[in-house]
């Protein structure tokens, strides 16, 4: 759910009329009878999308959804469109504007909307490995901190920013022995400075990674290219030679995954086998913990929906450089360039775009 009761009081105070889909916000908990009372209209699927200037949803349009899209619609939610070129053909012969919140970037490069979701999926990764390790789910029956006499699960962590770091942190603070890639020094030596030795700290390159790999009992897949898809670091040769029973959790996957083998899984059938290793690799993984998750990403985008629904999408990027970069698709326009080489499809300046 894009909003919370909360969120649409103070949209409804500022003036705005607010439409909320039947039933949206139950999946998080969040009643009718909430948004009701603080002010939304509650309406069915089609007036939703057609009686608004600006829709705010949280995963990116499905496929039943692209016939709502239209020139003088702004949409502003997830869209990962590196992993999809049919929604990218979606989104840019229908003319709408569409900004990512994966690709709002602040001037010292965070990525404010993106990061309640990141920590959110690197703290579940470490809870899912734990899951699936287990004997019952397919694993090698190891526990992930062990026991006195009996070593703990060794766990790879490949990504150390927002989500590998949440994964570190679970995953340390359960008695697992963790090792954590990156290629960033800063971000390494941050973790030593908070874990000391409790958590190995190495460089990414591919042979050392490969070394780990072999030794894992649960690897945590958390690569980010801002806007692109994301590197494959896993082959599925590797795979073949890792610990039978091993689990590999691909964060990465909304992005296109960061394992050879990954594919798109759901929270109903959360895994599949290659090589006798388990894969987890679920898309918008932080909707396991709906209630959580919207409370989290609603305090970082409520000011952007605000500023949006103030002034209108043009002036609002005109005024905040932040949320330009959130503009993926424009005028019928691909005006991010990963986005656009991902797909082998012209890319256009967000500048020319709108003038």
């Amino acid at each position: 759910m894009a909003l919370t009761p909360a969120a649409v009081l103070d949209l409804c105070a500022a003036g705005h009329d607010v439409f909320v889909e039947a039933g949206a916000g139950a999946g998080s908990s969040f009643a009718d009878s909430d948004f009701g009372s603080a002010g939304a209209q509650i309406v069915g699927t089609e007036d939703a999308w057609a009686g608004c200037e600006l829709v705010v949803k949280v995963k990116e349009p499905q496929p039943d959804e692209y016939r709502h899209l239209r020139p003088d619609l702004t949409l502003f939610t997830y869209l990962h469109l590196a992993a999809s070129k049919e929604c990218t053909e979606a989104l840019v012969s229908s003319g709408v504007t569409a900004l990512g919140y994966e690709t709002v970037e602040l001037a010292d490069g965070s990525l404010p909307l993106l990061t309640p979701m990141s920590e959110i999926a690197g703290r579940l990764a470490t809870q899912v490995g734990a899951w699936a390790l287990q004997s019952a789910s397919g694993g090698r029956g190891v526990l992930l901190g062990g026991i006195a006499g009996v070593a703990p699960a060794s766990i790879v962590v490949i990504g150390a920013g927002s989500a590998g770091t949440q994964a570190i942190d679970v995953a340390a603070g359960m008695g697992a022995d963790v090792t954590a890639f990156d290629k960033n020094p800063a971000r390494l030596r941050n973790l030593m400075e908070r874990y000391g030795n409790r958590v190995r700290t190495l460089m990414a390159t591919s042979s050392m990674v490969e070394d780990a790999v072999l030794q894992a009992d649960l690897i945590v897949g958390a690569v980010l290219v801002p806007g692109a898809r994301a590197p494959k670091l896993v082959t599925n040769e590797q795979v073949s030679r890792m610990k039978r029973g091993s689990v590999l959790v691909d964060i990465a996957i909304d992005q296109g995954g960061c394992f050879e083998d990954s594919r798109p899984t759901t929270h109903a059938e959360p895994t599949y086998q290659v090589h006798g290793s388990s894969f987890y690799a679920v898309t918008n993984m932080p909707a396991a913990v709906p209630h959580t998750s919207t409370s989290a990403l609603v305090h970082a985008t409520l000011p952007y929906i605000q500023h949006l629904a103030r002034d209108g999408w043009k002036a609002a990027i005109r005024a905040d450089k932040a949320l330009a970069l959130g503009v993926n698709v424009a005028a019928g326009s691909i005006t991010e360039e990963p986005v656009a080489v991902a797909h082998g499809l012209p890319y256009t300046p967000l500048d020319e775009t709108i003038s």
